[in-house]
């Protein structure tokens, strides 16, 4: 097991302690930092996929708004 050492502002620090009281803090801390870890790995996953369906958006083809409207409208009653 390690030790780490953040600073922080006392009225973070505070309003922990008092949120926590009576709690193991290391294990809160733990538990909020694999959260944050987490969160991070599915931003990381989010922006990729993102890369990924709007890469290719420049060799799509491209319709004009009057051919688009005209597709849209082709067929309906």
């Amino acid at each position: 097991m390690s030790t780490v050492n953040f600073s922080i502002p006392d009225a973070i620090k505070k309003a922990f302690n008092k949120t926590f009281e009576g709690e193991n803090k290391s294990a809160v801390l733990a538990r909020l930092m694999q959260q944050a870890i987490e969160e991070r790995k599915r931003q990381k996953r989010r922006a990729a996929a993102f890369r990924l369906l709007t890469e290719g958006r420049e060799k799509r083809p491209k319709l004009s708004d009057k051919k688009f409207r005209r597709l849209r409208e082709e067929g309906r009653p």
